[in-house]
């Protein structure tokens, strides 16, 4: 196996909805936005996403993970914690930081079963308080399998544009072609979001998407759904 492909591998397998953290259980208030009607059919799906993708995953979680990943790296312990902190106090709703706890539990526990389960770091993972976050666990993930941080990102932002997808099939609905297509205009735009979050200075990190919090609120009442947010 070439040196390039066995990095570029793991990436694909982090990226994949079939890593079992439970990503496929949540729609991350695209539900809530069906049920409200602010999303009916294809083109309203794909616009919602991508202002998704904009305004919330470049200013915090992707711009989280890239910063995370450097944290790691530099086996800073005391900025990790400030950055798992942050991420904490920053979730929207109670579902919102339910749904990263508990991915982030999950893929710590996947890593532990993985070929670095003795990496000292995975220590300081689990001790975060109150839980490790999916941003700060998939920076490690990321690091662990010897991806470029640009490389980290892209897949970070492809398997929340996975889940998206599939989630959107299943709420709006969409056929697959329509999601395929849905897909490909997410595609377009994650090169440049993802260096957007790289760029991004710590100062500027935030977390402020009041429609979609409060849809998340409304959400974790709402009296039939599919998904946890």
């Amino acid at each position: 196996m070439g040196d390039d492909a066995a990095p570029l591998l793991r990436l694909m397998w982090l990226a994949s909805p079939a890593l079992p953290v439970g990503g496929f259980s949540y729609s991350e208030g695209l539900e809530a936005a069906v049920e409200a009607r602010l999303v009916v059919g294809e083109d309203q799906a794909g616009d919602w996403l991508l202002h998704q993708l904009q305004l919330s995953l470049v200013r915090c979680d992707l711009a989280l993970a890239a910063q995370a990943m450097a944290a790691w790296q530099a086996g800073d312990c005391a900025r990790i914690a400030a950055l798992n902190a942050w991420a904490d106090q920053t979730r929207e709703t109670a579902e919102a930081r339910q749904q990263s706890m508990q991915t982030g539990r999950s893929l710590l526990e996947w890593l532990r079963n993985g070929e670095q389960s003795e990496d000292p770091r995975l220590l300081t993972l689990a001790a975060l308080q109150p839980a490790p976050l999916w941003p700060v666990a998939f920076a490690l993930a990321t690091v662990l399998a010897g991806a470029t941080p640009r490389g980290a990102l892209l897949a970070f932002a492809w398997s929340w544009a996975e889940n998206m997808a599939q989630a959107a099939m299943k709420t709006v609905p969409l056929g697959q072609a329509a999601a395929q297509r849905l897909l490909a205009r997410l595609a377009a735009a994650i090169p440049d979001a993802v260096d957007a979050a790289a760029a991004l200075p710590d100062g500027e990190r935030q977390a402020f998407t009041p429609m979609l919090a409060i849809l998340s609120a409304q959400h974790e009442t709402q009296y039939s759904r599919l998904f946890r947010s």
